[in-house]
């Protein structure tokens, strides 16, 4: 009686259980769900490197390293790896002595640009590359000296990058008088920033 039973209470099929389906709808549901989430994830993390690296570098030179790499993927592992190489640089401050030598080598370049304004962006583009030799960077080449100021010298990275084209022109014979100004503006910016002292704007009301 007790087999009976429990053979009357199968659910359809020989082994009562084929009847019994997962319920494939809720689980595709979850899955779909979980993946969203996950892009979503991602998508949030590379907005926030974005604007991260952005605020870093500074518009101008993310679009530039952006337009170069080809792709935000490329550029932004550039970037990331300025960062890393900075870092394992040894890049220090000026002593006092070297700073107040600059500052009055910077007076002499800017007195001279009235005469011979060529020639004066030539000098402060030599200037410039001291100070950086200074205080650490490696200043062999030009594309890699940029680079290398981006990190911690963003805001003037653009007028660093317009002056010294300006002075190949310069040496080529292509850079006019008006050109050769707004160079000499230029460089005094990253000048400045890269000395980082109040008597560098003195110096510049004395000329």
């Amino acid at each position: 009686m007790l087999l009976a039973t429990r053979s009357s209470t199968k659910i359809g099929g020989s082994n009562g259980y084929n009847n019994i389906r997962p319920n494939r709808t809720g689980l595709n549901y979850w899955s779909r769900r979980d993946c969203a989430c996950r892009h979503s994830r991602v998508a949030f993390f590379r907005k926030r490197r974005t604007g991260r690296l952005r605020t870093q570098f500074g518009g101008a030179e993310y679009d530039r390293a952006l337009k170069e790499d080809g792709s935000r993927r490329h550029a932004e592992a550039g970037l990331k790896e300025r960062t890393q190489r900075v870092e394992s640089l040894n890049i220090r401050p000026l002593a006092p002595g070297d700073r107040a030598r600059f500052v009055e080598s910077w007076s002499r370049v800017q007195a001279r640009f009235v005469d011979g304004p060529g020639g004066a962006v030539t000098e402060a583009d030599q200037l410039l590359r001291d100070v950086m030799s200074t205080r650490g960077y490696p200043v062999s080449d030009f594309e890699q000296r940029a680079a290398d100021i981006s990190v911690d010298h963003p805001l003037v990275m653009e007028n660093y990058r317009t002056a010294h084209a300006i002075a190949v022109r310069q040496s080529q014979g292509q850079a006019n008088t008006e050109d050769l100004r707004q160079a000499m503006i230029h460089y005094r910016t990253l000048f400045e920033d890269l000395l980082g002292e109040p008597e560098v704007a003195r110096a510049k009301t004395a000329a």
